[in-house]
């Protein structure tokens, strides 16, 4: 989709989620079929997202033999993007596509489902989920909302982002107005930097205008959609704040439990069948995108010094640490697993894969 498509739909979608909120019902459910209601915090037909959940429903629906019948509703087509999870947790949709840190606002344990700063990679934040207590511990911060959680996707690790303006040092932060959410905004407040929320749609026209110095948004193949490279000078790397961010889905855990054993062992598939799919997709699309910003539109990549990424992964340390210190107690005991395993997960990964990177780069003929 191209950036002016993906503004207007955002906006029809918006003006069009206030008509149809006030239309909806509970599940329809009659002689074992179910018509469920998916809600997005997407634009339709959006790369990587609005497709990912259309996948993921299409799916079910076929792996269901029909008995599961799921129909999406793109951002604003059913209920707002920010509305997406308490429309599940009251039983208005059924099922949302989302990413986690969007509600932090309902609870701060929420995020470490999503992303952290400096935290865990996309197979460490899968291999904490599904096979180190994470998805344990989220279904129990999810129960209190009436929701039954899984992993459907992750986007990889994420750039730097985009700025007209250079970052030489962790000085030249002070100012900056960047659209940045969750705790990277929190991260570079630290640093004198101006966080700014703006939907996606926003984006562009606030670079453009000089609303904006900088913002981040995703990797190569969500950048390129949108056009940033038209209204930004440098593309900075690496994304300290976004490392491999999960992408979510929830179920009405009222809806869940009743569902027969054979269908839930078909949604707990067709969400993990996701969250591979989409995770190669990723990683498949950002490089043929980001190929095209290098040598098609001559785009200036800039990489973060290490004084400033030092300083950035300071402040990204006591930002995370405040959460298992200052949050309630279900948040201090997400926090305290996570950085277990997050531990683990480091021992390895240096020893394993990046002291194979780094091997891979050295100049050898392949």
């Amino acid at each position: 989709m191209k950036r002016r498509r993906f503004l207007t739909r955002t906006a029809q979608g918006v003006a069009a989620g206030a008509v149809a909120g006030a239309a909806l019902s509970a599940p329809a459910i009659a002689q074992g079929l179910r018509r469920l209601k998916m809600v997005t915090t997407w634009p339709r037909d959006f790369p990587g997202l609005g497709t990912g959940a259309q996948r993921l429903a299409d799916n079910i629906t076929a792996m269901s033999q029909g008995r599961l019948d799921v129909k999406v509703y793109a951002a604003g087509e059913l209920v707002p993007a920010s509305e997406t999870f308490d429309a599940v947790s009251g039983g208005a949709a059924d099922i949302y596509h989302a990413i986690e840190y969007y509600f932090q606002h309902r609870s701060r344990a929420l995020i470490f489902f999503a992303s952290v700063p400096f935290g865990m990679t996309a197979g460490e934040m899968a291999a904490w989920v599904y096979h180190g207590g994470g998805q344990e511990l989220w279904d129990e911060a999810s129960a209190a909302f009436n929701i039954k959680p899984f992993q459907v996707g992750n986007t990889g690790a994420q750039m730097g982002g985009w700025y007209n303006r250079e970052i030489n040092t962790i000085e030249d932060f002070k100012g900056l107005k960047i659209r940045i959410p969750g705790l990277g905004g929190e991260v570079l407040a630290r640093l004198g930097a101006i966080p700014v929320t703006l939907s996606g749609g926003e984006i562009f026209s606030a670079l453009q205008s000089g609303k904006l110095d900088a913002t981040e948004w995703a990797g190569p193949w969500g950048d390129l959609e949108l056009g940033f490279y038209k209204v930004a000078k440098h593309y900075y790397y690496p994304g300290f704040y976004e490392p491999g961010t999960a992408l979510s889905s929830g179920v009405n855990r009222k809806l869940w439990d009743r569902l027969d054993d054979d269908l839930k062992i078909i949604v707990s598939q067709a969400m993990a069948a996701e969250n591979a799919v989409s995770r190669a997709e990723f990683q498949a699309r950002n490089a043929d995108a980001l190929f095209t910003l290098r040598q098609v539109h001559k785009v200036d990549m800039r990489r973060f010094d290490d004084g400033t990424m030092k300083a950035i992964g300071a402040a990204s340390g006591e930002v995370v640490a405040a959460l298992g210190t200052d949050g309630d107690a279900l948040t201090r005991r997400v926090f305290d697993d996570f950085k277990k395993f997050r531990g683990k997960a480091l021992s390895w990964s240096h020893l394993g894969e990046q002291s194979f990177w780094n091997a891979r780069i050295l100049p050898f003929k392949y």
